[in-house]
């Protein structure tokens, strides 16, 4: 099914989603649609929090506690408005399969304002093109099901459980079915799409599963969303660190730029290890 497709399905701020078939990573469904799915309605009631006028209050932040695996089939959304401010605005969801949480999230947006502080970002990793980059190939039944929706080129660190050193891990990505113009949904998904990091660096086969993840939205991405400037089917860089790791837990930070170097997102993630 069209991404698009599966967040149409999610879009009231009381709805019921569908998760089909073939997006599966292990038992659970992919953390990057399952936070997609749930920021639907989240948007929906920012609408009518500010009167339709979405664009002037952009995200800002957003964190997301997958609290049980979300398995295929309906999917009972809601969001909240915890306060609406004059330049904030608060907003809580939940995901729930029968009488279980399956995912909840704390969205925080804001109206851009003057300031003094003016910070530039790290620069943009200098990764070789894509077609000059190994392609991480789609196997069956030995990588996750949802990978088969994208497209990956390795330019930084190794492949999972190949017991490297190295603490990063990136390279190009992309929709292999362009979805139309980019949303924040698809942001999500995209800076979600590649294994954890910390897997590189294990020998043997194992499982790790997303215990909590922030994403912060750049003012870049809220510009491209308002002109529809980049497509999801175009190619985005990604890169990840792992920051700790110990008693089974990795922290891990990563940034998403687009091709021409615009950072887009900032990503940290709490992963449990299961080797």
């Amino acid at each position: 099914m069209e991404f698009n497709s599966i967040l149409e399905s999610a879009r009231n701020p009381q709805s019921t989603a569908t998760i089909p078939a073939g997006w599966t990573q292990g038992r659970a469904t992919f953390g990057g649609l399952a936070a997609a799915l749930l920021y639907q309605p989240v948007e929906a009631v920012l609408e009518a929090a500010t009167q339709g006028t979405v664009a002037q209050t952009p995200l800002r932040s957003m964190t997301f506690s997958f609290v049980a695996p979300a398995e295929p089939g309906a999917l009972e959304t809601r969001a909240q408005v915890l306060r609406a401010g004059r330049s904030a605005v608060q907003i809580q969801a939940h995901a729930t399969q029968g009488e279980q949480v399956v995912t909840s999230a704390l969205a925080s947006f804001g109206k851009p304002r003057e300031s003094a502080v003016a910070i530039s970002p790290a620069p943009t990793p200098r990764f070789n093109a894509p077609d000059r980059c190994e392609a991480l190939p789609y196997i069956e039944g030995l990588v996750p099901e949802f990978t088969q929706h994208f497209d990956y080129r390795l330019a930084a660190g190794a492949l999972p459980f190949t017991g490297s050193s190295d603490p990063q891990l990136g390279g190009w990505i992309r929709f292999k079915q362009s979805a139309g113009p980019v949303t924040t949904a698809h942001l999500l998904a995209l800076i979600d799409a590649w294994p954890p990091a910390v897997l590189s660096q294990l020998k043997t086969l194992a499982a790790a599963s997303s215990l909590t993840w922030t994403v912060e939205m750049m003012p870049a991405a809220h510009r491209i969303k308002a002109d529809a400037s980049a497509d999801s089917g175009d190619w985005w860089q990604y890169l990840a660190e792992v920051e700790q790791s110990e008693d089974g837990y990795a922290a891990i930070r990563a940034r998403l730029w687009d091709a021409n170097g615009q950072l887009m997102a900032l990503s940290r993630q709490t992963v449990s290890v299961f080797g």
